[in-house]
C-alpha cells in the first residue's frame, strides 16, 4: 500500500470519516508496547506518524526504520505539525506535548479511543485471559489460515 497521497488514496475505509482528514498522527510513549502496534498500524495505513518517547528501543529503531519520526524526550516542539495526539495512559496531562496540544487546540484521544477508531469497521477477534493466550491465539490463525482468511 503506498504511503503517500490522501487518506482516501491509501486507502482507508470509507467510515472513517474523521481518520480521513488527519494526515500526521504523533504518539506520545510511542515505544510502548500498545501504542507502537498502533504506530504500526498507521504507518501500514498510510498516515504520517511522529511521536517521542522517553528512551530509544529496539522497537523505536524499527518504527523508525518503517518510516516514523520519533524523538527521544517530551517537549513542546515535537507536535509540530500533528493533527491529532494519541496519549497512553502512562502518560500526565503535565506532559509538555499534550499541554501544546490542549493550547494549540490539537485534539488529543487516548491510545483506547485511537484503537476503537481503527477497529470501528474491521472484524476482529480478541483474545484475553491469565493464560493460553498464546496458544490460543496460534490456534485461531491456523484455523484462519486454512481457511484461506488472512489471519493478520
Amino acid at each position: 500500500m503506498s504511503r503517500t497521497g490522501s487518506a482516501r488514496e491509501r486507502g482507508v475505509p470509507s467510515g472513517f470519516d474523521r481518520m480521513r482528514r488527519i494526515e500526521t498522527i504523533h504518539l506520545v510513549g510511542i515505544g510502548g508496547s500498545g501504542m507502537s502496534g498502533i504506530a504500526e498500524v498507521l504507518l501500514n495505513l498510510g498516515y504520517r506518524v511522529q511521536g517521542s518517547d522517553v528512551r530509544n528501543s529496539a522497537v523505536i529503531e524499527r518504527l523508525t526504520a518503517l518510516g516514523a519520526h520519533v524523538a527521544i524526550g517530551h517537549a513542546a516542539h515535537h507536535i509540530a505539525g500533528a493533527d491529532v495526539l494519541v496519549v497512553s495512559g502512562a502518560i500526565s496531562a503535565c506532559n509538555p506535548e499534550v499541554a501544546a496540544a490542549l493550547a494549540q487546540r490539537i485534539p488529543v484521544v487516548s491510545r483506547a479511543e485511537m484503537l476503537g477508531e481503527l477497529m470501528r469497521f474491521r472484524d476482529a477477534i480478541a483474545v484475553a485471559g491469565t493464560h493460553g493466550k498464546t496458544t490460543t491465539t496460534s490456534l485461531i490463525a491456523s484455523i484462519l489460515a486454512e481457511a484461506g482468511e488472512d489471519p493478520t
